[in-house]
């Protein structure tokens, strides 16, 4: 297991969001897209363009600057 930006995630790989850095408008954001402390994401595409992940059977796109403030831990 390392800990590693959410960006970080290898397509198929899943990941456990231990921490979200920045203020409540940006938690927000994330929480209102299912996403918030303790949530499992698998990573779909983080190449270009936006970050792609699954949340809860949802597809999210995130922009790559809030991809990267999302601390995760992940590993196979």
């Amino acid at each position: 297991m390392r800990i590693c930006p959410l960006t970080g995630l290898k397509p198929g790989e899943l990941g456990k969001i231990i921490a979200i850095e920045g203020g409540w408008g940006i938690r927000k954001k994330l929480s209102l897209r299912g996403i918030s402390e303790g949530t499992i994401v698998r990573m779909i595409s983080s190449q270009h363009g936006p970050t792609v992940v699954e949340v809860d059977r949802n597809i999210v796109a995130l922009g790559r600057g809030m991809a990267q403030k999302i601390r995760v831990m992940g590993g196979e």
